[in-house]
């Protein structure tokens, strides 16, 4: 099987994220002493981020895109996009439970920041990577290439996000109203990854209406329930009245991560994120005149 490599940009910048990855989760396995469930977490991001783009490289190396089960026009832009998010929640997320008030050995501390500074530089390199491989305007490209299909991967992922947030404790079962809002993200996140799927298998021309109308009554759907969600999750979660706290318990002051009142701010924050996405991904659907899926 004949090897094609051709020196690009984009190859290079593959192969910076896939190093920086791999970094990261060998010095956190290794010397990280990672005791929390989160730290799974974080290496999953990294290993997860080093194995698919590893999967790319092999691909185009032997030339095997036409070969691949997927849409090559969609895939790699999406798993980057996936992986640039991934290591980012990492970045964030590991410093914040390994490193902050960490008074152990400077060994394992070192380590721990090794990781943290490769996770960063991982991010950067994904960043280049989704901004090398999106499409310009007037440039025919896969749909997953454009601003709404990179908006798409953003909504599911801040949506997992919530879930992981919501679900431990959990905190959307005490009235109605929260129940609502938990299925918005889940109304909303299924929707997103089924135009994913769609998108990268290239199984679009399968569904009964177009594709295009799909996509508008999906956005505009998305736009108003996140807008019901962004209303009723922070004003049933920190209203006395309700059940909840209007004010930051003592004891998360000097708690380690992040403790529920601070999961139940984030699940609002997120939600407020999610919406402006949905507009903004409404917005540039309207205006997505120049792409093939």
């Amino acid at each position: 099987m004949p090897v094609v490599l051709r020196s690009s940009p984009l190859l290079w910048v593959r192969v910076v994220a896939m190093v920086f990855s791999c970094v990261a989760f060998s010095c956190a396995l290794h010397g990280g002493a990672l005791t929390h469930g989160t730290g799974d977490w974080c290496v999953f991001c990294w290993s997860f981020s080093f194995a698919g783009t590893l999967l790319v490289l092999l691909v185009e190396l032997f030339g095997l895109q036409t070969r691949a089960p997927v849409s090559w026009k969609n895939f790699p832009i999406t798993f980057a996009c996936f992986a640039l998010l991934f290591c980012l929640s990492a970045s964030i997320i590991f410093p914040l439970y390994f490193l902050k008030g960490y008074a152990g050995r400077k060994e394992i501390q070192d380590y721990r920041i090794v990781s943290t500074v490769f996770s960063c530089l991982a991010t950067i390199a994904y960043l280049s990577e989704v901004s090398l491989s999106k499409a310009r305007p007037g440039e025919v490209a896969g749909y997953m290439a454009t601003a709404p299909g990179l908006l798409k991967v953003c909504e599911t992922f801040v949506a997992c996000v919530i879930f992981v947030f919501i679900s431990e404790p959990v905190s959307y079962d005490r009235v109605v109203a929260l129940k609502w809002c938990l299925a918005v993200y889940c109304i909303c996140f299924i929707l997103s990854a089924a135009v994913i799927i769609l998108c990268v298998l290239e199984c679009t021309g399968c569904l009964p209406f177009p594709f295009a109308r799909f996509l508008s009554a999906y956005v505009l759907l998305g736009v108003i329930l996140y807008m019901s969600a962004t209303v009723l999750w922070p004003l049933y979660q920190f209203n006395d009245d309700m059940g909840g706290r209007s004010h930051r318990p003592s004891d998360c002051a000097s708690s380690v991560g992040l403790c529920p009142w601070d999961k139940r701010m984030a699940v609002a924050i997120l939600t407020a994120l999610n919406l402006i996405l949905y507009l903004a991904d409404m917005i540039y659907s309207a205006r997505l005149v120049f792409v093939t899926v």
